[in-house]
Formats: structure tokens, C-alpha cells, sequence
């Protein structure tokens, strides 16, 4: 019962949230520009790259409160905010050649943070497709307070 009560805190918190950046035409021409420039990692892909062990940063871009949503583990992750990015990544990752993967919660802020990791000259940033959203979509774990959630369906009986 306390599984399936936090699957379905965490789906209704991870479903329930408005695109706050999409929606302008300009703001939807910011983000297709950011996707195109620094592209979109598939969940499966980055499952892959986790489960070997490759050498692959991740990094959450949410704000603070957002975290309580679960994060998604990492040997090597970070939690910086989308507005404090500029000002902390490079005292945080040195390696300009480092694997970067950045999410949010839907993949919006994520695909803009990883643009700007590029200009800062981080030449392998890219974005998780879909952010948190999307992994916990595809079936893998999200680390929360409560413990370790995979969100399943449940068959009509």
C-alpha cells in the first residue's frame, strides 16, 4: 500500500504541472533553437550509459523545491539551479569534454541549460528528452525521500 500510494503521489505531482515556458511563439522558437543546437539524450540511452558505469554527468537544473519530486542517481550528479548555472558549473565540472546530461521536469529549462553549458564551451551537454517526466515514463527509478519509485501501470482488473 505505501508503494503504491507514493507512485501515485509522485505521478500526480510529476503529471500535474503547467509548460511554463512554452506557449509564446518566441519562447517555443527559444527552446526548438536550444534542442537543436544542444540535442535530446532518450531515457533508454542514459539508462544505458548508467548501467555500464560510463562516465557521464547529470545535472538537475530544478529548483530547489522541485527536488522533493525525486532525482534521478548519478555516481557523479549535481543539483544546480537553471538561474545559478552560469555562476557555479565551471567551479563544479572542470572536464569541457565531460558527458553532460541535464534535465528538469519536462525538458524545457533542461534543453536551455544545456545551450548554455555549449557556449560556455562544455562540448558534450546535452538534455534528457522528456526531464524527469520522461525517465519516470520510461520505468526507471527516481531516489525520493521516501526511497527508491518506479512508477508502473496497474492493469484494469
Amino acid at each position: 500500500m505505501k508503494n503504491k500510494l507514493t507512485n501515485i503521489i509522485l505521478l500526480i505531482a510529476l503529471t500535474s504541472t503547467t509548460a511554463l515556458l512554452a506557449g509564446f511563439k518566441e519562447t517555443d522558437k527559444l527552446l526548438v533553437q536550444a534542442k537543436k543546437e544542444a540535442g535530446e539524450m532518450k531515457p533508454q540511452k542514459l539508462k544505458k550509459m548508467l548501467d555500464n558505469e560510463d562516465a557521464v554527468v547529470v545535472l538537475d537544473i530544478r529548483e530547489s523545491e522541485q527536488r522533493s519530486e525525486g532525482e534521478i542517481y548519478a555516481d557523479e550528479s549535481y543539483a544546480i539551479t537553471r538561474g545559478n548555472l552560469e555562476f557555479e558549473i565551471l567551479n563544479k565540472v572542470k572536464n569541457k569534454d565531460a558527458i553532460i546530461v541535464t534535465y528538469c521536469r519536462g525538458g524545457s529549462r533542461g534543453a536551455l541549460a544545456a545551450q548554455t553549458l555549449q557556449n560556455l564551451g562544455y562540448k558534450n551537454a546535452t538534455n534528457l528528452k522528456g526531464g524527469l517526466k520522461g525517465w519516470a515514463k520510461a520505468g526507471y527509478p527516481i531516489e525520493t525521500g521516501l526511497g527508491v519509485v518506479i512508477l508502473t501501470k496497474e492493469e484494469d482488473e
